[in-house]
Parts: C-alpha cells; structure tokens; sequence
C-alpha cells in the first residue's frame, strides 16, 4: 500500500518533473559542482592553472593578513550598512506613499523602477558623471554664482563609499518600494477600517500593526538587498575603479584582481569562499525563519 503511495506521488506532475530536469542538472553540476570545486582549490597553492598542491589553510591566513582585503571588508562593512537601511526606509517610505492611491501612480511607479533596469555599469557610469567637479554638480552650482562650492565625493577618500552609496540608492530603492508596495496592499481593509473606527493616528497603525504584519516582506527584502551588497563589484569599478587608493576597495575586486590580474588562482578562490560564506550567514537565518517556522507550526 505504502508502495503505491510512493508511486502514485512520483507519477504526480510527471511531465513537469522531467521539464525540470536540465533546470536541476545545471543547478547541481555548474552551481554546486563550481562551488565545491572553488572551495577545494582554495586550499591549493594554484596560480595561473589550477593544482593540487594542497597547503592547508595559508591561503586563507594570507588573506586575512592582506590590508588591502581588511579594507575591502571595513568598505563593505560601512556601505553595506547604510545601503541597508536606507533603502529599505526609503523603499517603505515611497511605498507608503504609493499606497495613497494617488493619480498616475503607474507613471511614477515605472519612474521610480526604471533605474533597476539599469546595469550597475551604467548606473556608474551615469552617477561618475553627475558627481564630477568638472562637468558635474559642482560645475552647475559654481555657474550659478555659489563659486565657492565644493561637492566631490568620488574623489575625497574619507566620502568615497558615500558617493557610491548614492548611486546604489538611487538604482535600488524604487525596487525595494515596489516589493513593499506589493505588501502593504496584502493589508486586509478592515484592518485600516478599524484603526479609523478605534481613533488610532495613521502612522501609529502603519508602526504598531502595518510593519509587524510585513514582518515576511521585510525578511525577504533584507536578503535581496544583502545579498546584492556582498557581491557588489560593478558599481565601484565604473565609478571610483576602487579609488582614490584603496578608500572604496570591496571583496569582490579583490578576488578579479588576484584570480584574473595577479594570477593567484588559490587567494582569489579563498576570498571568493569567504564571499560565499558571507552569503551563506544571509540565506541559512532566512530559510530558517522562512521555512523552520512553518513547520514548527
């Protein structure tokens, strides 16, 4: 009997099971297999090819050792916390706003995601040039008669990151708003109903009941977000290539520049595990909260 049950579930939605097959091939051999393997080698003295002379964990006690690395993860320290909590306040706050059901919100919807569709690339590219004394903000004010302005972020390595950090704002915010968005208008009416019938104030609803029912959106959003701030590399290298020396180093530059510049195939696969060990600190609290929860309930 049991038996059958087993088959009958194998059978159940075969013709989707095998359409996921080379889905799940890929995932298991290129994603999986690249990782393991990446791993492996990181404990190997490789350098331009890799080899298996394995060294233990030097690799990784010259990484940490490395001040340009110990740079690169204070960088990301610093962004990576103000990315955080300024997009997803200005995302929730935009969405709030949103959720007014004002006119033409599906114009101002699409104008506030439009940068996401951007490539970091371009979105560095585009914010390099807003933020040049030369042709820049700086330049405007100063033909406006302010000649004693003074706005150069990209260049001043104590503001560096937060030059970067308005560029990474500018292209993520309006996605994180449309996330919100799609929360707060999960809301049952009736809850809206009766926090006008009982007198509460409209913020004290969105902070005391609003927020804690989106407690899931807020989850998700902060591993979306996390997630992209680890692996950050195309924004810095079109704006600041890093610069002005090493004030906007991040982890991910420095594991190209030692796998595909310095040839040192074993640092950079030991940076790049690190990277990968950043992202596993995200993902395991989050599929626990997500899906441990659940089935404990």
């Amino acid at each position: 009997m049991a038996g059958n049950t087993l088959g009958a579930r194998l059978m159940r939605n075969l013709n989707a099971k095998i359409a996921a097959i080379p889905m799940v091939t890929t995932a298991l051999v290129v994603f999986l297999g690249g990782t393991a393997w990446t791993v492996l080698y990181s404990f190997t003295n490789s350098k331009l090819l890799p080899r298996n002379s394995f060294i233990g964990f030097d690799q990784y006690e010259r990484l940490w050792s490395n001040s340009r690395w110990l740079t690169s993860i204070q960088n990301l320290m610093i962004y990576g916390i103000l990315a955080l909590v300024f997009t997803i306040a200005i995302g929730f706050l935009l969405a709030v706003l949103m959720d007014q059901k004002i006119r033409f919100e599906d114009t101002f919807r699409t104008i506030m995601l439009y940068p996401f569709a951007l490539s970091f690339i371009v979105t560095g590219l585009v914010w390099q040039w807003i933020l040049n004394p030369e042709f820049g903000i700086q330049h405007i004010v100063r033909s406006l008669g302010w000649d004693g302005f003074t706005f150069d972020p990209l260049n001043n390595p104590d503001v560096v990151l937060y030059g970067l950090l308005i560029a990474g704002l500018w292209q993520g915010t309006g996605f994180v708003m449309c996330i919100m968005l799609a929360g707060l208008r999960g809301i049952d009416d009736d809850i809206w109903k009766a926090a006008r019938v009982d007198g509460i104030p409209r913020w004290k609803t969105y902070l005391f009941v609003v927020i804690p029912m989106m407690r899931p959106v807020f989850v998700t959003t902060l591993v979306i977000v996390a997630s992209g701030i680890i692996k950050l590399y195309d924004l810095v290298v079109a704006q600041t290539s890093g610069g002005p020396g090493t004030a906007s180093q991040v982890p991910a530059m420095y594991v190209y520049d030692y796998m595909f510049q310095a040839q040192n195939l074993g640092q950079g696969f030991a940076a790049s595990s690190m990277m990968l060990l950043s992202v596993l600190i995200v993902l395991i609290p989050w599929a626990y909260l997500e899906f441990g929860g659940k089935k404990r309930g």
